[in-house]
């Protein structure tokens, strides 16, 4: 009689490798969600309006050095490791945030001001192009095929971890600190916290071991010749998904996690507090199902769910978009149905991403191709938020819906991937 084994998930070392990540994605939303505070600080003053457009010009031009990141790390961890590269990305990332933390202001030293804060972005932006595609691609190769959704989950556990953290910390400076003392010196707390989290990363990072795959495949990841080109040559039909269903990943993360937080104050006269405290119940919530979503894609497949999430949003975003205003409850539906929905998507991210490229072109095929899509369409969300809500109240969200209509057709292609190994 055979005795099955009960598998034990290796939480220390999911954790580690979510770890670098969660920095990550904790000193990208500390700068969309405090930007309203700083704004002035790095930018002449007498427009605040202006001010806010500048801050976010800088954020989506950022953007755009994602996927340089991508290529040059993604390449790097194909053909020296997935663990090198995780390692170089939290010390870019942590490394920018220190720096953003004690900037001087335009007062101080005129425009060195803003362009400092612009590369401290642009260190920022190439570690997450690097760290998105390489975090993938570990969990995705370290993963029983079986197993390979729930794995995935730990993902966005440790991204929602950073998200709630960076939106607990806005709510509590929020209610402590008056607008005065945020604007002249409590923003950039958030920021130098960023530096001691990139330790902590750091030593946990430093524990992983090599992938069994990248080990097997490095050879012929150094003879490849022109790996980009091949990626379109030789995989376009996985370059073309990869960016079909990214636009709406990308679009539902920095609309929830990014843009909705400065929009509802600004446009829509909501309390600073009140968004900060709907957005951290949902985000919780968002924490809460990222496990059971991947378990439930690694029994039903991945396809189903993925069409569910993005049938869903395309008919549920506009209508959730005019609860966004003072009422809290209401602000408590928009964030938790959102950001529900969402995790259909996120809990499977890794899998999915890691599922459509070889083991010598993985690094390399997401981190180029989702990290321009990242680019064009999450960079540019906050800015268009706030240019598209001085026009209509709901265009910027039938937007979005535009493009979870997209995905959605985009995600009839999918193979179903449930169960596969990894080439």
């Amino acid at each position: 009689m055979t005795v099955q084994v009960q598998h034990r998930l290796p939480v220390r070392k999911l954790f580690a490798a979510s770890a670098g990540n969660a920095l990550e994605w904790f000193d990208w939303t500390i700068y969309a969600t405090f930007s309203i505070y700083f704004a002035g600080t790095f930018f002449p003053s007498g427009n605040d309006t202006l001010a806010l457009i500048n801050t976010f010009a800088t954020y989506a031009l950022a953007f755009f050095f994602r996927p340089l990141g991508g290529v040059l790390l993604g390449r790097f961890a194909d053909t020296r490791g997935r663990k090198p590269a995780m390692i170089l990305t939290i010390l870019l990332m942590a490394g920018g945030s220190v720096a953003i933390g004690v900037l001087p202001t335009f007062a101080q030293v005129g425009w060195l001001a803003p362009l400092l804060l612009l590369l401290a972005r642009i260190a920022q932006g190439l570690s997450l192009g690097g760290e998105v595609s390489n975090a993938s691609a570990y969990l995705g190769e370290i993963a029983p095929a079986e197993r390979r959704g729930r794995y995935s989950a730990f993902f966005y556990i440790s991204t929602g971890s950073a998200v709630l953290v960076a939106t607990v910390l806005g709510f509590v400076l929020a209610r402590t600190l008056d607008k005065a003392q945020l604007a002249s010196w409590g923003w950039r707390l958030p920021f130098l916290l960023g530096g001691v989290f990139g330790l902590v990363g750091l030593w946990l990072r430093r524990s992983l071991a090599e992938t069994e795959l990248f080990e097997q495949t490095k050879t012929k990841a150094r003879k490849l010749e022109r790996p980009l080109l091949t990626t379109l040559t030789h995989h376009r039909k996985a370059v073309g998904r990869l960016v079909g269903f990214s636009m709406l990943s990308t679009l539902s993360y920095y609309t929830f996690f990014s843009a909705l937080t400065s929009f509802a104050v600004k446009n829509r006269h909501a309390d600073a507090d009140a968004v900060f405290l709907a957005l951290s119940v949902g985000t919780a919530l968002f924490i809460a199902l990222q496990y059971p979503m991947g378990a439930l894609a690694d029994r039903v497949g991945r396809k189903p769910q993925l069409l569910v999430w993005s049938a869903a949003t395309a008919v549920v975003i506009v209508p959730l978009s005019t609860l966004i205003g003072p009422n809290i409850g209401g602000l408590l539906v928009v964030f938790c149905v959102g950001l529900g929905l969402y995790t259909a998507m996120t809990s499977i991210a890794p899998a999915i991403m890691s599922e459509l490229f070889p083991t010598e072109l993985r690094g390399l095929g997401i981190g180029a191709w989702y990290n321009l899509t990242v680019a064009v369409f999450g960079g540019t969300a906050p800015l268009l938020i706030t240019v598209f809500g001085a026009i209509s109240p709901t265009l910027y969200f039938w937007y979005v819906a535009a493009g979870a209509a997209i995905a959605f057709a985009v995600i009839l292609t999918l193979p179903e991937t449930k169960g596969s190994e990894l080439g």
